[in-house]
């Protein structure tokens, strides 16, 4: 998998499905729905906790950051909590405790009943250094930035017949600032096929111009992170 000679220089790095800011010293990643397993009718491929915080304490030890950001649904969850939801919150909280960093959560529109087992900081926008601002992506910020990173979308790209979790980066695509999107963090989140989206098909009002949005997905066996023309354009060529 190659993407199509696009060089795009960033203040971020991309790794698995999650955002480094090293101004920032800060991890963000988004929409973990933590109990999205133990809710489903059907039988899942993973234990969704256990996965995320192996997967998790790998991109602690490898970048060190001195802030974790969850940029909303932490949980799956609207009226009840799905079975072991307590425990793996626990487990992601020590996880992140025993690295050192502080554990930040935005919450999301899944996120409802996140006092019933999270007791620890929580804003609806946190502002990061550079010029940051993390959200879920549900609703407009009300905070103004030079660089928003939301989640929400589920983001996926379709290349060559697979589909492909990606991020999607608009510069200055949103009232003057650039817009990151994230992928889901858990990897049972099907994910929304961007390639033939538009703008309306967004959830998040801050894709106003879907056109204009890089897309980029990590290759998991070198971790490159691949980047391609914007959907205007990717439209023509996948």
């Amino acid at each position: 998998m190659t993407a199509i000679d696009v060089e795009i220089d960033v203040p971020f790095s991309l790794r698995d499905r999650a955002v480094f800011v090293p101004a920032a010293e800060t991890l963000v990643l988004a929409d973990v729905h933590l109990g999205k397993a133990a809710a489903s009718r059907v039988d899942a491929p993973i234990d969704d906790g256990s996965d995320v915080v192996d997967r998790l304490d790998g991109l602690l030890a490898e970048l060190e950051p001195a802030t974790v950001v969850v940029a909303g649904d932490l949980l799956h969850s609207f009226s009840r909590l799905p079975r072991g939801v307590e425990r793996d919150v626990a487990r992601l909280v020590e996880t992140v405790d025993e690295s050192g960093a502080d554990l930040v959560v935005t919450p999301g529109n899944h996120d409802t009943m996140l006092a019933e087992v999270f007791d620890g900081e929580t804003s609806d926008e946190y502002a990061l250094a550079d010029g940051w601002v993390v959200c879920h992506g549900h609703e407009p910020p009300q905070t103004t930035a030079e660089r928003y990173v939301v989640g929400h979308d589920h983001p996926a790209l379709s290349i060559e017949g697979r589909k492909l979790p990606c991020f999607l980066y608009g510069p200055n695509c949103y009232e003057g600032a650039d817009v990151l999107v994230l992928p889901s963090f858990t990897r049972l989140a099907a994910g929304s096929t961007v390639n033939g989206m538009r703008s309306r098909d967004f959830q998040t009002p801050l894709v106003r111009t879907a056109d204009a949005f890089h897309p980029a997905v990590v290759d998991d066996s070198s971790g490159e992170t691949l980047w391609f023309p914007p959907l205007g354009e990717c439209r023509k060529l996948l």
